[in-house]
Parts: structure tokens; C-alpha cells; sequence
């Protein structure tokens, strides 16, 4: 068996970081304020930078820092700066799809590791080996690769090159992200990180001379979303993941909430770690695969790992919820009780689902709730208010608190 690869999840704000490091990963990546391909998160300032680099290497944890936006010639100018102060901050590595910040870094911030972005399109080993050459320690490959091409670069490459690859999350329709349409439609710039997401749009033809009549591009009333791609999920796939020689599983989600780095991050960790328990024949338990089916998501698929699956879903531009996050134990306070903070309204008498740090869930009834005067209240409406709550058993701290939809 190959030596266990990492898990390397996403962090948008120091809260998601957090998730991420109590909840197993061995890395996480993460934006500065410029040249990282998501706008829409908080991303890091300088000092928050540091923070997250200091937080990580206490835990033994690795921070990776994308630089993975193709900048213009106007941009260049501040790129010099800001890669000395990632190095200064402790970041171990850049992630890259630019050659010239590729060589920017290698002159500015000569102690940090670069790492190439599947933004730059490597689809074959030749691409690989010749970056390696140029001082790349870790590849991303294009994520239109199949399992068995992934192999091939792992056969063909030299051992010390690390293949990163995406295990789970959103998919682009695009070439991994290579994407002109929100800039036509809406003049957002997808490859700066402020992609619209027309490709989840419902689209209907129209004719120039019946003004005002819209024709859907299937004969179906809720019309077709002919771009929309689905979710990418291969926590069922672990052994061949690790057979293909993936060095380490990425987790999509730089935008999303900190409680889906929480819960993604987990069933990863928890799946990898009962696979080099167990050994082959591996059979995943079921309850890590129920964990996927707790956060928002598209319908699932392989992606392009397997070839051939239907990677679009027509029928549907929303998202699939079952559950959802209603709390986070801020701490526990003894004798069943926990102080909160709330996420999404819910009663006393409900029945929630508690995901701890160790990551195992179990069910719980919660029986009191107290708001911050000491006053019993019977259910938690406000956004990220502190209440002490009772339940009939102990919920760790840091633990996330669900409740299934009806």
C-alpha cells in the first residue's frame, strides 16, 4: 500500500479553519486578499495569515496558500510583496498556475514550496516532468483526468513529485475553471474569483420576432439547465484513489460555510483512516457515506474518474438538503448541559444529530434551553446566539449539532 496521503480541505474564514484542523485534515488551503481565485469568501489579511500558520504548525498541520489566478501585466506589480509577506507569514506552499508568478515565487519567497493549480491544465505526465524540472513539488492535475491516466502519471513521474487531486465538491463545466462565461454575461471575471455561476442558470430559447415568448430548451415545465454540473463525491472509491498513486485528496469548498468543512473533512479522514486499518477488501461503513448526504450538495457523481458518467444534471439548478446545521457546542459545562451558539432555529423536544471532533456521530434530545439571562426559552430563532442547553447526554465541545428536515 502506498504511503497514506494526505487530506487537504478548504478554509474561507478563520472559522472554517478551525473545522477543518479539528476535524482531521492534514493541510488546508486557503486565499490572501489578492491573486486567489475566490472572491466571495473572507479570505486572510496579512495578520490572519499568520495566525492560520501559526494555529496549523501547532497541530503539526501544513498551510497551503493559492496563488492561482492568471494575472494581467497590471497586477504584477504588487505580487512581489505580497509573496514575501505569505513567506514571512510561514505559509509551506504556493499553489500556482501562472508561470510567471511560478518564477516570482521562486525569487521572492525562495523558502516556500510551489505547488502547480489544476487552473494550469496539466492533462499528461510529459507537463508534469517538466514542471518538476522547473522546482514544482506537487501537481494538480486538470480534473477532466481518468483514474487510469492519473496511474499513468503516477508510473511515469518521479516519486518525490506529489499528485494532489480532488476528491470531493463542485465541478465546473469549464476546463477546470478556464471559463469566459461570466465574464460575457455579467463582466465578473470567473478566472479572479468572482464567477457568477451562469452555468447553473435555467436557459430557454427566444425568438427575435415573438417578443416576450420564451421556449424551454426541453419539452418539460420546469425548463433545462443544460451546463450545470453535478457534485463530485468518491468517498466510495477510496482503494483506487490510493492505487492510483494520489498523493493528496482535495476537498472543493473555499466559498462554503465552515460546517461543511467540518463534515466533508471527516468522512474523508474517517474513510481513509478505516481503509489503512482494514486493508482490502475494504468495505466503507455506511455511516460515512450517510455523512455526505448531510450537507448541501448537487446530485452526486464520479466526475470524469471513471469516464463516461453523465456529469451534468438537467433537471435541477438548486441544491439537495437534508439536514441542517443548527448549532455549535461552544463548550460543555457538565451534567448533560452545553453552552451553544446557534446556526438555525430549533425547538426543545427535538431530536438533533451531533457530529464531535472524533468525529462519530450520535443522536440527542435536546430537553432545555436557556438564553443569555437565564430565562428558559422553547426554541433558538436568532442567528448566533449563545444559549445553555440541556440535553439527556454529553455533547463535546466543538461538536456540530444537525437536524434532519422533515
Amino acid at each position: 500500500m502506498n504511503s497514506k496521503p494526505e487530506i487537504l480541505s478548504p478554509a474561507g474564514d478563520f472559522e472554517s479553519l478551525r473545522a477543518a484542523l479539528q476535524f482531521g485534515a492534514d493541510a488546508v488551503f486557503l486565499a490572501g486578499k489578492r491573486f486567489g481565485m475566490r472572491s466571495a469568501p473572507k479570505n486572510f489579511d496579512a495578520d490572519e495569515l499568520k495566525a492560520a500558520c501559526e494555529l496549523a504548525h501547532s497541530m503539526g498541520r501544513r498551510i497551503y496558500l493559492t496563488c492561482n489566478i492568471l494575472p494581467r501585466s497590471a497586477e504584477l506589480d504588487a505580487l512581489p510583496d505580497f509573496l514575501m509577506m505569505a513567506q514571512d507569514s510561514g505559509v509551506d506552499a504556493f499553489i500556482i498556475a501562472d508561470l510567471g508568478v511560478f518564477e516570482a515565487a521562486k525569487r521572492f519567497a525562495p523558502k516556500v514550496a510551489r505547488h502547480i493549480s489544476t487552473q494550469a491544465g496539466v492533462t499528461n505526465y510529459a507537463a508534469a516532468n517538466a514542471l518538476y524540472n522547473m522546482g514544482a513539488s506537487r501537481v494538480v492535475p486538470a480534473r477532466e483526468l481518468s483514474l487510469g491516466e492519473i496511474a499513468e502519471m503516477r508510473a511515469k513521474t518521479p516519486k518525490e513529485l506529489e499528485i494532489e487531486c480532488f476528491v470531493h465538491g463542485a465541478m465546473c463545466v469549464s476546463f477546470s475553471g478556464r471559463c469566459l462565461i461570466s465574464s460575457y454575461l455579467t463582466g465578473r471575471d470567473a478566472n479572479h474569483g468572482d464567477c457568477a455561476q451562469p452555468c447553473r442558470w435555467k436557459y430557454h430559447l427566444f425568438e427575435e420576432k415573438r417578443e416576450g415568448q420564451f421556449f424551454p430548451v426541453e419539452e418539460d415545465s420546469d425548463g433545462t439547465y443544460l451546463y450545470n454540473s453535478r457534485d463530485l463525491c468518491m468517498i466510495e472509491h477510496i482503494p483506487e484513489l490510493v492505487k492510483a498513486g494520489v498523493s493528496s485528496f482535495k476537498i472543493e469548498g473555499r466559498a462554503k460555510s465552515a460546517y461543511y468543512t467540518a463534515v466533508t473533512t471527516n468522512a474523508y479522514r474517517k474513510a481513509l483512516d478505516c481503509y489503512y486499518e482494514q486493508g482490502d477488501p475494504f468495505t466503507l461503513p455506511s455511516w460515512i457515506k450517510e455523512e455526505t448526504e448531510k450537507i448541501s450538495h448537487r446530485e452526486y457523481s464520479t466526475g470524469f474518474w471513471f469516464g463516461g458518467e453523465p456529469g451534468q444534471e438537467t433537471r435541477s439548478g438548486g441544491y439537495i438538503r437534508r439536514y441542517d446545521n443548527v448549532a455549535v457546542c461552544e463548550k460543555n459545562l457538565g451534567d448533560n448541559s452545553a453552552l451553544i451558539s446557534q446556526r438555525n432555529k430549533f425547538s426543545v423536544g427535538d431530536t438533533l444529530d451531533v457530529l464531535p471532533p472524533d468525529g462519530y456521530p450520535f443522536p440527542i434530545k435536546c430537553l432545555s434551553l436557556e438564553n443569555g439571562a437565564g430565562e428558559s426559552v422553547d426554541s433558538a430563532p436568532h442567528p448566533l446566539e449563545l444559549l445553555t442547553m440541556t440535553a439527556d447526554r454529553e455533547v463535546p465541545a466543538g461538536s456540530v449539532l444537525r437536524k434532519k428536515r422533515e
